[in-house]
């Protein structure tokens, strides 16, 4: 029976190729996209500048900034230029080690651990960078700048500042203690 609603057509209908979709290996976000100008004899001439964050959520997280004649073109340079900058985390049961502080221009961000359960406790870009990283628990306070791209590499900066617990100097040794050693030995 013919569907009064769609025109007929005199062949047979081609089944469109299936192809088979690549599953991503990344997770990739565009935070932000402007569009930005410079200044020529004639006028203005305009550009678009993109923002990504690309992370694989189990501990690596890489961000990128591309400017390009039109929005994909910006994405797609800034995607491969996150890609190449990334940066593996050392991270305890979906959360930090420790806490952590970083400053980049105006933006300073304080990344602080969390107990499991309590969730992501952020904002903004901080939130979709710890996300895309694969932090579960955590608590940040953003203080200073607004600034999408400098609170993005603060956040990074911070993440390159944890070690783990194996690194942490636990002892503090006095002056007094090697002589209570040397007495020890007599």
């Amino acid at each position: 029976m013919a569907d009064n609603n769609r025109p007929q057509t005199g062949g047979p209908r081609r089944q469109r190729e299936e192809r088979p979709v690549e599953e991503k290996q990344f997770d990739e976000r565009v935070m932000n996209i402007d569009r930005v100008a410079r200044v020529v004899k004639g006028g203005r001439r305009f550009r678009f500048r993109a923002l990504v964050v690309v992370g694989d959520k189990k501990g690596r997280v890489g961000i990128g900034i591309a400017k390009g004649a039109d929005v994909t073109a910006a994405v797609t340079k800034a995607t491969e230029s996150a890609k190449k900058n990334f940066v593996a985390l050392k991270l305890y049961k979906g959360t930090f080690p420790h806490e952590a502080q970083a400053k980049v221009g105006g933006a300073n961000i304080l990344l602080i651990p969390a107990a499991p359960g309590t969730g992501l406790i952020a904002g903004g870009v901080v939130r979709t960078v710890l996300e895309v990283a694969g932090v579960s628990n955590a608590l940040s306070k953003s203080i200073g700048s607004t600034n999408k791209i400098n609170t993005a590499y603060a956040v990074v900066e911070a993440l390159k500042q944890m070690e783990t617990a194996d690194k942490w100097i636990t002892t503090h040794t006095t002056k007094a203690a090697p002589a209570k050693q040397a007495k020890a030995a007599k």
